[in-house]
């Protein structure tokens, strides 16, 4: 992949502490981006930090930190980027996670919907006024190919009645990939592109230090390996006018066949907005 110059662009990139978050914010530093990296943990995210600076020579690496399972942090993460930057260029959602057991976040939400799937839906939409004034501009959100087994059903989004965690994981990411498409049509003419991707099966801390994040490490993609995708949707010029699509490898290729329902689109937006609605006025998220 050229080494694309992207100076003067400002670049937010969620769970950039490690992973294909980590790799993504130090190939942007390396062609002159302005990174803001977004951690949950500050100490994690301080030594990613640091590291990226250094090994890129670009100072211009910015760490805030937030949980993006929280109503609240998402909130006070984007009135940090609006105090700190009146542009941004590229909103890279990359933050994601995967729980064993149900557990609900500080709102309330079942929690692997809630980091990778509401958590984003808030701020992009609080962050959209910054990326049209920047336009053109880009939003990627990584999906995975997991969103072909997940199913969006109404009357149970936060796996009350039911939970597995390979399922749940590919509903949230099948609710990103929904969310990508509605968001594609109504941002249409702005000059702001939305676009996901499967990132390839990485090996990196998401399946912990056990014998399946040993095993994992082995057999999978390496972080380098799989932030291409991200990187390539960030910075390549082959894609300034691409929106609504979704990749694999860098190249456009269909997702499943429920991720192209519109009226689920449309719904699952309407009851995001309901639901975030409803969390912030119980008080919970002040």
């Amino acid at each position: 992949m050229a080494n694309i110059d992207m100076q003067g662009r400002v670049c937010l990139i969620t769970g950039a502490n490690n992973g294909i978050g980590k790799v993504t914010a130090l190939e942007l530093a390396k062609r002159g981006a302005t990174v803001i990296m977004v951690s949950r943990n500050r100490a994690k995210g301080e030594a990613a930090q640091a590291e990226v600076k250094a090994q890129s020579g670009n100072d211009k690496v910015d760490l805030l930190t937030a949980d993006m399972s929280s109503l609240a942090s998402v909130r006070q993460l984007s009135q940090e980027v609006h105090e700190k930057y009146p542009q941004l260029h590229v909103l890279l959602n990359n933050a994601g996670g995967m729980n064993n057991k149900r557990e609900v976040s500080v709102d309330g939400i079942e929690r692997t919907f809630a980091t990778n799937y509401v958590g984003p839906f808030l701020l992009t939409n609080l962050l959209l006024d910054l990326l049209k004034a920047s336009a053109p501009a880009r939003i990627i959100n990584v999906s995975s190919t997991a969103h072909k087994m997940g199913s969006i059903d109404f009357d149970d989004l936060q796996s009350e009645k039911r939970y597995r965690a390979f399922p749940v994981y590919g509903t949230s990411k099948l609710a990103l990939t929904l969310f990508t498409y509605e968001l594609a049509r109504r941002l249409e003419g702005t000059g702001v592109t939305v676009n996901n991707l499967h990132p390839g099966v990485v090996g990196t801390s998401f399946f912990g230090d056990g014998l399946l994040g040993r095993l994992s490490k082995l057999v999978m993609l390496t972080p380098e390996k799989g932030a291409q995708t991200s990187i390539y949707l960030a910075t390549s010029p082959e894609v300034d006018n691409v929106t609504g699509k979704y990749f694999d490898k860098s190249k456009a290729t269909p997702s499943s066949k429920a991720s192209y329902d519109e009226q689920a689109g449309k719904r699952l937006w309407q009851v995001t907005e309901q639901l975030i609605e409803q969390k912030s006025n119980q008080g919970v998220t002040a």
